[in-house]
């Protein structure tokens, strides 16, 4: 095998530093690279480095290896460093992007020197994970970082090609190592190594697996066309209950709206299509026709590239999509939902893998799929009992969705998608949606820009429980308080209304909200009445007397 063109010379140590989050096998990793040194005769040395990621912490693992054999040195031995030192790295291996950059912001990596071999994958800090509207870091700037600061660098999907080979991420990081010839070693002592020095046709299962994740990142690091195909996916997400693949555009739709929308048309119509029936998709469509009207009034030309409608098209369709127990039974019963944790857990063909899925709805739960009528009363009893002090009542529920039972219940539940239209929360969902989309239709007909910031509100609404509702009240407090204040002009209202929305999204506390609103004097948020929940104290222990 070539080696690539390195700054390294036969006088010095080559360096690696190995960046691994906890569990990854980043040890494992280590100890490969070492023993396939010794075997290829070389002399090599490596110490780690626990630190914290945020994450299920971080650990760094320091390699120096001689590029000369031993039996070349005539007795010497190379003097090795135990720690490595920033700027002075030959190459950098990460099994995450972030991470990646976070080593190059220590000044780890050199531009003139350093090879950078990263994961497109991500694990979320817990900073990112508290925002309440999108908080991942862009993606494309820590590529940028990892190019800027790199004279050669490899991002490829290590835990896709992990999970496809049904081995750990580590596997995977030695064959892209391999597979960039940073060390002088041949193909074949990488395998040894990972064979623990078996014959091939004694090998085991996880061996095998193993070999088969080397196999993958050393052939898409080594060959060009490889290395081409997966940085050309490397922004590509995977989500864990992923949406069913978008159909095909009807034609009707695709010559009523431009081609600037059709793509994300497309998914919110597979999308809603796919939650409740055709009927509610034509809805759904209707309702950006709307929205097309509106902003074609403001912008006839389509100049701005439909944005508008792009926006209204990505929300709406989450929005209709509204999550309930009807909704999460279906999505628990999917096959590809059994595959998924099957690949997860690395289960084999002939192993018997069972799954629980706990539930435990509630009075609202229950209420939403009833009329109107009979949701009233039933929440109505459940506030009374949180009135005398008492939990909201919730009923636990343990489905073992692995066995015939629990999968027909599951299906079931999944099967009563039409009692929707007769529930209560649907029409309450239909009738807040109107209210959103009229606003976006009437402040687009004055001002594109106010149009476009009433479309990102959707935003707002996410999640569940009360997650889901304080969004609401969110969204429908700036549409009353901030959008509907004529005595502002149009672009002072769109920018109050930005301004509060990112407040909103940034802090879930709502402090930064109130801020936003007395800036541009609007009304505060209406105080929303929250139960008192009465505990009893426990009686106190009687002394004992002396004996």
């Amino acid at each position: 095998m070539e080696r690539h063109s390195s700054p390294a010379s036969t006088q010095r140590p080559i360096t690696l530093l190995v960046c691994a989050l906890g569990g990854e096998g980043g040890g494992v990793l280590t100890e490969w690279l070492v023993e396939t040194a010794r075997h290829a005769g070389f002399a090599a040395q490596s110490t780690s480095i626990p630190g914290v990621a945020q994450r299920t912490g971080a650990t760094t693992y320091y390699i120096e290896v001689f590029p000369v054999p031993l039996e070349q040195l005539g007795g010497r031995r190379p003097v090795f460093s135990l720690s490595p030192v920033p700027g002075a790295l030959d190459a950098i291996v990460s099994s995450e992007l972030l991470e990646t950059t976070r080593q190059i912001g220590n000044g780890m990596s050199a531009p003139p020197r350093t090879l950078v071999i990263s994961s497109s994958a991500r694990v979320l800090t817990t900073a990112e994970r508290m925002v309440p509207g999108d908080g991942r870091a862009d993606a494309q700037r820590l590529i940028d970082v990892v190019k800027a600061f790199s004279r050669e660098h490899h991002v490829l999907d290590m835990g896709a090609m992990a999970r496809e080979a049904g081995t750990v991420v580590s596997a995977v990081m030695l064959g892209a190592i391999a597979g960039s010839g940073l060390f002088p070693f041949e193909r074949a002592a990488y395998e040894h190594a990972v064979r623990g020095g078996v014959a091939h046709d004694k090998v085991g299962k996880a061996a095998a697996a193993s070999l088969r994740g080397f196999a993958a990142a050393f052939e898409a690091v080594s060959a060009p066309r490889a290395q081409a195909a997966f940085v050309r996916g490397v922004l590509a997400e995977e989500c864990r209950d992923a949406p069913p693949p978008a159909r095909a555009l009807p034609a009707e739709l695709a010559q009523r709206f431009p081609p600037a929308v059709h793509d994300l048309l497309a998914l919110g119509h597979a999308r809603v299509l796919d939650y409740q029936d055709a009927a509610y998709a034509a809805l759904y469509a209707q309702r950006l026709a709307r929205v097309l009207d509106a902003e074609r009034a403001a912008d006839p030309a389509g100049a701005r590239g439909f944005a508008i409608v792009r926006e209204t098209a990505r929300w709406l369709a989450l929005w209709m999509a509204f999550d309930d127990i009807v909704r999460v039974a279906a999505l628990k019963g999917r096959a590809s939902r059994a595959q998924r944790v099957r690949r997860e857990v690395r289960a084999g063909e002939a192993d018997i893998v069972k799954v629980y899925d706990h539930f435990k709805p509630g009075a609202a739960e229950f209420a939403a799929l009833l009329p109107p009528a009979l949701a009233r009363r039933v929440t109505a009893w459940d506030r009374a009992r949180q009135a005398r002090g008492r939990e909201p009542w919730a009923l636990p529920l343990q489905v073992g969705s692995h066995a015939v039972w629990g999968m027909a219940s599951l299906r079931l539940l999944a099967s009563l998608r039409w009692l929707r239209r007769r529930g209560s929360r649907f029409a309450e969902e239909q009738a807040l949606i109107e209210r959103w989309l009229a606003a976006v239709e009437a402040g687009a007909r004055e001002n594109w820009m106010l149009g476009r910031e009433l479309a990102l509100c959707g935003r707002l609404i996410k999640g569940y429980g009360s997650t889901n509702e304080r969004g609401k009240h969110t969204l429908l407090h700036l549409v009353g308080e901030l959008a509907g204040r004529t005595a502002m002009p149009a672009p002072a209202r769109a920018e109050a209304i930005g301004a509060a929305r990112e407040a909103a999204l940034a802090d879930e506390g709502g402090k930064a909200l109130d801020a936003a609103l007395a800036q541009h004097g609007a009304a505060p948020r209406p105080v929303q009445a929250q139960p008192i929940r009465w505990m009893k104290r426990p009686p106190a222990a009687t002394p004992s007397r002396p004996a």
